[in-house]
């Protein structure tokens, strides 16, 4: 684990102790926290190009962490937030694996391991998520039910009555509560997400086998490649456009994204 590399990859904006790899600060802090998890936002996309390049994404840290770190590649919510909670353990924080499973438009939740989520505990415990695409840009307070503003936008963790144990984490859009995902705070292991993690590479039924997907937080919105269209919201503007072939396709991805796929 080479946590300076990480740092720079995610472009850490505070300068590290002198002759150590860790940031200026006595401890693990919520602060820290919240630096970090905005800082990978920013810089780490989540995107799903393996898939097409034919290229097996197996559970396993030390390939999460080569491929973000390394390559300067991105990756979906196993890779992505299996890295970050690489990086926070190595810094001194205590994370936790959860499972997740996301909401569907029609109200119906996807299975067990659908998607991988982090709790992390501080003097209380908070629900870090670097994996999820448009999502929350700094953790959540996992105890607290009330609304939880974040650049503009407002979240919410809340409790699910018809199953114990059971929230979910809500955004306010357009005036109504969206469900993004359920959890539980059932620990997990790394390979527990095996089996899903396969499904959603291999299956005809998963999203990530009908479409490529590239998408980067802002720091007044997102951009988002999806497959040959450009999509950029920026202080709740939307603009869309076709892209004109796979040369600016390429350039866009490496300009943009700062991702080079091989040809």
């Amino acid at each position: 684990m080479d946590v300076q590399a990480y740092l720079r990859r995610i472009r850490y904006p505070r300068p590290l102790t002198p002759g150590t790899d860790r940031p200026t600060t006595d401890r693990p802090t919520i602060g820290l926290l919240r630096s970090l998890h905005r800082a990978h936002l920013l810089t780490v996309p989540f995107e799903n190009f393996d898939i097409s390049l034919g290229r097996k994404i197996i559970c396993d840290e030390a390939r999460f962490l080569d491929k973000i770190v390394n390559q300067h590649r991105g990756g979906f919510c196993y890779e992505l937030n299996g890295a970050f909670a690489a990086l926070l353990r190595a810094l001194g924080f205590r994370v936790t694996l959860l499972s997740a499973r996301v909401a569907s438009e029609d109200g119906t939740r996807g299975p067990e391991f659908d998607h991988l989520a982090l709790r992390v505990d501080l003097e209380e415990p908070w629900l870090a998520d670097v994996g999820f695409g448009e999502c929350f840009l700094e953790p959540l307070r996992l105890d607290s039910r009330t609304d939880q503003p974040q650049r503009g936008r407002m979240y919410r963790v809340v409790a699910l009555p018809s199953e114990a144990g059971g929230l979910g984490v809500e955004a306010l859009a357009e005036g109504k509560w969206k469900r993004q995902y359920t959890f539980t705070l059932h620990p997990r292991e790394l390979s527990e997400f095996a089996g899903m993690c396969h499904y959603h590479q291999t299956s005809p039924e998963s999203h990530f086998t009908r479409q490529q997907i590239c998408s980067l937080a802002t720091p007044e919105g997102r951009i988002t490649l999806s497959d040959e269209k450009l999509i950029e919201t920026h202080a709740g503007s939307r603009r869309e456009r076709l892209l004109a072939g796979d040369k600016e396709w390429r350039a866009t991805l490496r300009e943009r994204f700062g991702v080079v796929l091989p040809a």
